[in-house]
């Protein structure tokens, strides 16, 4: 096998594809990437047996066909290193590779790459484009509510529903939970379909999604999802699990509206987190007539207390909050305004978007 790939050509590319690759890894080659040749297409391909990324060049110039796997990271970060719009020449000699570029060399081990594992092909049964911006939005808008470790293996990823042209993401870690939600061109399906993805297909994914006006066609099958953008291909496995009927969790008693500048409510909450305990991050609201005192304190005495005018005209409340989860979901709203939907001081807060309701946040009350 030889090529010859410009720096540039090569370094995103990648760098996207890498993310893929486990750092503890059981299997030797799951550290490296596969390399493969042909038809005048270099294609990059790495995987942790959970996703898989690949990433197809164009080459320029002579070339001989074949395939190798090579260390992803010392190959990442060799190609970092070289200059600016110098040309990288690749030989492979006696189970190494052989790197140069301009003054530089560098010889790299390799496994073949027949050891490299394949995900198992999928059938996949539905099929849809969206942009990509959208669906990097719509990952954005709720991903930070996904699980981390949790032994409800279901609840370590993000719930992604197709329902006739509607696409819907759903994330919760039994604490809090974000929905978001976009209209889609076309029709996909007639009945509801789910997906699990885990949640570092979710993280590589939206890296995947880098532009945003360009189109890129998802695929589900019922074990796997696939998302192609331009030269760049994102398969993962999908968590088997029943994902907790959300719709029962949004709230449907909230009496209380309060409407609130975000700019200002997320400056205020970010005051009262300098003193909040630090282990459960609570704040307790205290909701008046178009007034939220909001009071936080610690272990070592220490207090706070933010007050900030609001459009609030209902009885007066007090419900205690994690500060983290208010500033999440204030943070994924895109607007100048958010609202708040409360019920009672045990009811959990519905926040949205004051304009719309693409996006839906709610967060369990705490006891202070």
């Amino acid at each position: 096998m030889r090529f010859s790939v410009g720096k540039e050509d090569l370094l995103v590319p990648l760098q996207l594809v890498s993310g893929a690759v486990e750092k503890r890894q059981t299997l030797p080659v799951l550290a490296n990437v596969l390399i493969k040749i042909e038809e005048g297409l270099l294609s990059i391909t790495a995987t942790d047996l959970e996703i898989e990324m690949s990433a197809k060049i164009k080459l320029e110039g002579e070339y001989v066909e074949g395939d190798i796997t090579v260390p992803a990271r010392k190959l990442l970060e060799i190609c970092k290193s070289l200059s600016d719009n110098e040309l990288i020449n690749f030989a492979q000699d006696e189970g190494k590779i052989k790197l140069s570029s301009g003054k530089s060399r560098f010889s790299l081990s390799t496994i073949s790459a027949q050891e490299f594992p394949n995900i198992e092909e999928a059938v996949f049964n539905q099929k849809f484009e969206i942009e990509a911006g959208q669906l990097k939005s719509l990952f954005d808008k709720t991903q930070f509510a996904m699980a981390h470790q949790d032994v409800r293996y279901y609840l370590n990823g993000m719930l992604l529903e197709v329902n006739g042209d509607k696409l819907v993401s759903v994330a919760t870690d039994g604490h809090r939970l974000a929905l978001s939600k976009v209209q889609l061109n076309q029709s996909v399906t007639e009945e509801l379909v789910q997906a699990i993805i885990p949640r570092k297909g979710i993280l590589e994914a939206g890296k995947l999604l880098s532009a945003p006006d360009q189109v890129c066609i998802v695929e589900l099958s019922s074990n796997h999802i696939k998302i192609t953008q331009g030269d760049f291909v994102f398969i993962s496995k999908l968590i088997d699990g029943r994902f907790p009927d959300y719709d029962k969790v949004l709230p449907r008693n909230a009496q209380r509206l309060m409407v609130a500048e975000k700019s200002n409510l997320k400056e205020a909450f970010t005051r009262a987190s300098i003193l909040c305990n630090e282990k459960f991050r609570g704040v307790r609201l205290n909701l008046s007539q178009n007034l939220l005192a909001i009071h936080a304190n610690n272990p070592e005495q220490e207090e706070a207390e933010i007050e900030l005018d609001v459009d609030y005209t209902d009885e007066e409340l007090e419900i205690g909050f994690n500060v983290g989860y208010l500033l999440d979901a204030i943070n994924a709203i895109k607007s100048d305004n958010v609202r708040f939907n409360l019920g009672d001081s045990n009811s959990s807060v519905l926040i949205e978007n004051a304009e719309s309701s693409d996006s839906l946040y709610v967060v369990m009350p705490m006891r202070l």
